[in-house]
């Protein structure tokens, strides 16, 4: 991965919300720069209102920056059509994010039918990739999205965020309803998928302990700043406070799990 090429690049990007009707403006994002390169997965952590979301929103238009510039494969975003550029960014929403009214097949298939796909190469296309992601095409085409379990629903959301062949994929939570199991066996198929397909990812996440295990580089933002970033490694070594209660948690876990399970018995 070269950082110094980079295929995401947020360039002093700053975001308020408020102050129309004489109210306070919202600091949600403050002057962030950061770099992202081709096929790099990268986490982005931090508290509640840290300003992470709305950072991913502002990377496919959803949110318009106040200033910076943000660019992707070096084109300054503000001068593509936005629906033009989501069309080719995959997003995977926290809980699915499934339309309702539509089977499984029409969720995935939406984004191809959409960019003027046939029929059949949409068809296709959905087969492959609910093979891609664990569900049975037979057994789950034509269901709803109430019909499936949570589990079932995020592997429909991956479904379709790849079904128009992106290179890059945004994920705002997507692991964080779910319970364990599920969640740990979900964020490891997505890990390979990454891998096998050569994406560039970006997730959001509130657990560090999943930042740790499932990215190459994780950045820590703090009410809207950019405050550090690296390898788990880089950020155990950083002088921050609150970036070292973060990675407190896992360690403290780590440490109580080590003292309350069974130690294995190879004898």
């Amino acid at each position: 991965m070269n950082v110094a090429t980079p295929l995401i690049a947020f360039e002093q990007v700053g975001k308020h919300f408020g102050g129309h009707r004489g109210d306070r403006p919202v600091l949600a994002v403050a002057d962030v720069s950061l770099n992202i390169a081709s096929g790099e997965f990268l986490a982005i952590v931090g508290a509640s209102g840290s300003g992470k979301t709305t950072l991913l929103r502002l990377a496919n238009r959803l949110l318009v920056p106040d200033h910076g510039t943000i660019r992707i494969e070096g084109v300054d975003i503000s001068t593509a059509d936005p629906v033009a550029l989501r069309r080719r960014i995959g997003t995977v929403f926290q809980n699915g994010g499934l339309f309702p009214h539509m089977t499984v097949a029409g969720n995935i298939g939406i984004t191809p039918r959409l960019l003027g796909w046939n029929q059949h190469d949409i068809a296709v296309r959905v087969e492959e990739l609910m093979t891609l992601v664990q569900l049975d095409p037979g057994a789950h085409r034509d269901r709803f999205p109430h019909e499936l379990s949570g589990g079932q629903r995020q592997r429909v959301g991956v479904a379709r965020a790849l079904a128009a062949r992106p290179h890059i994929v945004l994920m705002d939570e997507p692991f964080g309803a779910l319970d364990p199991l599920t969640r740990d066996a979900l964020g490891k198929d997505y890990h390979s998928l990454h891998r096998d397909l050569g994406l560039t990812t970006v997730m959001i996440t509130h657990d560090m302990a999943e930042a740790i295990m499932l990215a190459d580089r994780i950045a820590v933002m703090s009410e809207g700043r950019l405050i550090a970033q690296g390898s788990a490694t880089d950020l155990a070594r950083s002088g921050s406070g609150e970036v070292q209660a973060l990675l407190q948690t896992p360690r403290r876990q780590a440490a109580q799990l080590q003292q309350l399970l069974p130690q294995d018995d190879n004898s």
